[in-house]
């Protein structure tokens, strides 16, 4: 059976990295790397340190805006399918790079498989929430990482090939956090001290396109009196010298994008994480650390509902007086999954071929 598997982005290559482990022991996978994420620190050294596979195909497409973008993703991604004749494709999560897939292989009649399906957010200003909302219509497997996923797709009539298979995240933060622990010297390098700093990541289109969001967010920041490393985006640090707000980060530890096992070893070494992101706020919870989401709504419910997780939004005291005085309960139950997400997949995959 042959695949074709659609990445773009840095949380997709996570995604994709223990997947694609199992599915070549298999069968044959052809990777297609769309560009979304051109630089070294946010795609290439991913590949190296995940053990992913060098991509096949890369179309380099780069940034540009929504509609540019994934028409031109479109466009190689069809020219790869017509050329390939794949048995499936395969997208993952919620990126213009998951809509152009799974768009180029419904139109050429390849049946669609998508990780992390049935996720909402309820909020249709987000892209994420418009691609994964016509991501999970066009697909015929439907790969779900929690039960309330599944439950969102059964509101919206989708019943047929969905699949609760846990998170396969899970799966490649198992595999990071191991090798994390013997190869990164982030702590060392930086001159932190486990527990004596915040984390936080900002890149949602919902806060660095918003300059009253964003300048609230680092006011934040820079009020909270301890130190932060705040590893910078680079469409936010864009977006921060477009505004004429560099001062700002000056309190917050400003530093590139860093490869994946050296953000494991912060996240795990931090006292509370500060993110925007979906793929962090699942993480931190594995990892046992505090998390303050800064958005006013989260597809990762659970992680609000065990109360390790609290929605601050783009507020500046709510966020100062979350990462000051919200400590989570001792308890802590399992969520999405056994960490062997991949193994379903792949599973499934063949018994469907």
């Amino acid at each position: 059976m042959k695949i074709v598997t659609i990445v773009g982005a840095r949380p997709q290559f996570i995604k994709a990295a223990p997947v694609s482990r199992i599915l070549r022991q298999m069968h044959t996978e052809v990777l297609v790397h769309t560009g979304q994420h051109y630089d070294d620190n946010m795609s290439a050294v991913f590949f190296a340190e995940l053990g992913l596979p060098q991509p096949d195909v890369n179309l380099g497409v780069g940034s540009a805006p929504h509609g540019a973008q994934t028409g031109a993703m479109l466009a190689g991604i069809e020219q790869v399918l017509l050329a390939e004749k794949p048995d499936w494709t395969l997208v993952y999560g919620d990126t213009n790079s998951t809509l152009a897939g799974a768009l180029a292989a419904a139109k050429l009649h390849i049946p669609v498989a998508h990780v992390e399906a049935g996720l909402r957010s309820f909020n249709r200003a987000m892209p994420e929430e418009v691609n994964r909302v016509l991501t999970d219509h066009i697909a015929d497997l439907l790969f779900c990482p929690s039960q309330t996923a599944v439950d969102n797709l059964v509101h919206e009539g989708i019943t047929r090939g969905v699949y609760l298979v846990g998170d396969v995240m899970a799966d490649a933060l198992a595999y990071a956090a191991e090798r994390a622990a013997t190869h990164s010297d982030i702590l060392q390098r930086l001159g932190l001290t486990e527990k004596g700093f915040l984390l936080a990541t900002v890149h949602r289109a919902e806060n660095t396109d918003d300059p009253v969001r964003l300048r609230a967010i680092l006011d934040a920041f820079a009020a909270l009196d301890e130190p932060i490393v705040f590893p910078v985006h680079p469409r936010t640090r864009a977006r921060i010298e477009a505004l004429n707000l560099k001062s700002k980060i000056q309190n917050p530890k400003s530093i590139a994008p860093v490869g994946y096992l050296d953000m494991v070893r912060l996240e795990q070494a931090a006292r509370m994480i500060l993110t925007d992101s979906g793929g962090i706020q699942k993480e931190a919870y594995w990892l046992g650390v505090p998390c303050v989401t800064l958005r006013d709504e989260t597809e990762w419910v659970e992680t609000v509902q065990a109360g390790w997780n609290v929605l601050a939004g783009a507020e500046t005291e709510r966020i100062v007086m979350a990462a000051c005085h919200f400590a989570p309960p001792t308890a802590h139950p399992p969520l999405y999954g056994d960490g062997q997400s991949a193994d379903k997949i792949a599973l499934r995959l063949t018994s469907s071929a």
